[in-house]
C-alpha cells in the first residue's frame, strides 16, 4: 500500500490478487486480469468515516481511522479480485465475501497481528530475562529494546517466508507495478508502460514503511512510558504482564497516529537528508515486499489508476 500527494489530493494503492486497487478521496478502482487475459475494472465509492465525522481528519486521529478504512476497503478489493482472477470459465459468481465474512476475516487478521507482534514478543522477552538471569523488568529500557528486536525479527521473517509462496510473489510483483505507476503519476509523466517501467518499484510512503515506523515508535514510547507507570501488582507476575500487554495494545492507537503523520511528512520533504534516513529501512524492506513487475502487470495498474482519476461524480456504487 502507498500514500501519495497529487495536487494536494491523497492517492493510495494496494496490490490484490492478479491486480491493483487505486484510491483517491472518495473513489477507488480495482483492476484485475482474468484467466482469459481480459482486464476488468470495478469503480466504487471509498467507504469512509471522515465524510460523516470531520473531526476524524484531525492529525493523530486520522491515522487510526485510515487504517480501519484501509482494512475494510482492502478486504472488499481482495474479495472482488479473488472472484475475478480465480473464477472458472463460465462462472458468473461475483458476489465476493459477505459483510460478515469480511468482518470475521478482519478480526482474525488483527488478532493474528496482535498475537504475533505484541503478545508473543513480550512473552519471549520475559523468558529471555528468566533464562539469562538478567532479570529484565518491564520498567527497564533493555526489556523494550529486546522486545523491539524480536518484533522486527518476526516481521522480517514473516515477510520472507510468505515471499517464498508463488501466489504471494505475484502479489508482490503487482505491488511493484502499483509503486511504479504511482511514481509516474507523481512525476507528471504520461501513464504508458514504457514511461512507468523506468521508475523504481520502491516507494517511501508504502505500508511496509508504516509498519516499521509503528515497530520503532513503539520501542521508544514503551521505553519512556513503562518505567514511570505505577506497578499494577506487587510483583511482575502473570497478572502484571497481562496488564502490560493489554496496555501495549491500546497504545498502538496513538502509535499508529504518529506513524501516519510521519509517512505524510516524508511525502512533503523527500529531499531532506533526515527524512531520507528515516524512510531508508522501509525502502530496504520493500526489496522483500515488492518484485519487478511484467509489462502486463503494469498495464493493469494503469487501468486502475486511470479509472480512479476519472470524474468522481460518475461513480456508481456497486
Amino acid at each position: 500500500m502507498s500514500i501519495v500527494h497529487n495536487n494536494g489530493e491523497l492517492i493510495g494503492g494496494q496490490a490484490v490478487i492478479e491486480g491493483v486497487m487505486m484510491r483517491r478521496q472518495t473513489v477507488c478502482s480495482v483492476a484485475v486480469r482474468k484467466p482469459s487475459g481480459q482486464v476488468v475494472v470495478r469503480r466504487d465509492r471509498w467507504r469512509t468515516l471522515t465524510g460523516r465525522f470531520p473531526w476524524m481528519k484531525w492529525p493523530m486521529i486520522r491515522g487510526p481511522v485510515f487504517l480501519v478504512e484501509a482494512l475494510v476497503n482492502g478486504m472488499r478489493a481482495l474479495s472482488y479480485s479473488a472472484n475475478q482472477a480465480l473464477e472458472e470459465e463460465g462462472s458468473q459468481d461475483e458476489k465476493g465475501l459477505s459483510t460478515w465474512a469480511i468482518a470475521l476475516t478482519m478480526i482474525l487478521a488483527v488478532g493474528l497481528a496482535v498475537g504475533l507482534f505484541v503478545v508473543l514478543p513480550h512473552v519471549l522477552t520475559v523468558i529471555v530475562g528468566q533464562v539469562t538471569g538478567s532479570g529484565l523488568s518491564v520498567k527497564s529500557a533493555w526489556f523494550h529494546l529486546v522486545d523491539g528486536v524480536i518484533k522486527v525479527i518476526f516481521f522480517v521473517a514473516y515477510i520472507w517466508i510468505i515471499s517464498l509462496m508463488r501466489d504471494i510473489r505475484r502479489v508482490f510483483m503487482y505491488h511493484g507495478a502499483e509503486h511504479k505507476c504511482v511514481h509516474a503519476q507523481e512525476a507528471g509523466r504520461e501513464l504508458t508502460v514504457e514511461n512507468i517501467r523506468l521508475f523504481s518499484r520502491l516507494h517511501p510512503r508504502c505500508g511496509t514503511a508504516f509498519i516499521l515506523f509503528v515497530l520503532l515508535i513503539s520501542l521508544f514510547l514503551f521505553s519512556a512510558v513503562f518505567p514511570i507507570l505505577p506497578q499494577p501488582v506487587e510483583n511482575e507476575g502473570v497478572l502484571a504482564h497481562a496488564f502490560y500487554i493489554v496496555l501495549k495494545i491500546f497504545l498502538m492507537i496513538p502509535i499508529s497516529g504518529v506513524a501516519y503523520e510521519l509517512i505524510r511528512m516524508s511525502g512533503k520533504h523527500q529531499d531532506n537528508p533526515v527524512v531520507k534516513a528515516i524512510v531508508c529501512p522501509g525502502l530496504w524492506m520493500q526489496r522483500l515486499t515488492t518484485r519487478e513487475p511484467t509489462d502486463e502487470m503494469i498495464e493493469v495498474a494503469v487501468v486502475a489508476l486511470k479509472s480512479t482519476l476519472e470524474n468522481e461524480d460518475e461513480v456508481t456504487p456497486v
